[in-house]
């Protein structure tokens, strides 16, 4: 499997996370990666909810130094931040 295409599946997982438990007032599909999470309506309850389905789908636990507002603010920035946890693994 090439990179891009592990790339495009845990953008479309995190996606799914986002729909479930992001309560944004925009469709997760059509938001775009660098796009502010909390101007769509994303609440820091909500990022809780969101941390912990992005636990749960891809099989890591985020530290406390990763427990940020920045670091669930757009797909972007959790992408990155699963990236990090999963090259540690």
């Amino acid at each position: 499997m090439s990179t891009t295409e592990i790339e495009e599946q845990m953008e479309a997982r995190i996606r799914a996370v986002l729909r479930a438990h992001g309560r944004l007032n925009k469709d997760a599909n059509l938001v775009g990666v660098s796009d502010d999470l909390y101007a769509y309506g994303m609440t820091s309850h909500a990022s809780v909810n969101v941390m912990l389905g992005l636990e749960g789908a891809f099989d890591v636990e985020f530290p406390d130094h990763m427990l940020k507002r920045n670091v669930f603010g757009s797909i972007q920035s959790i992408r990155s931040a699963l990236g990090d946890l999963m090259t540690a693994a």
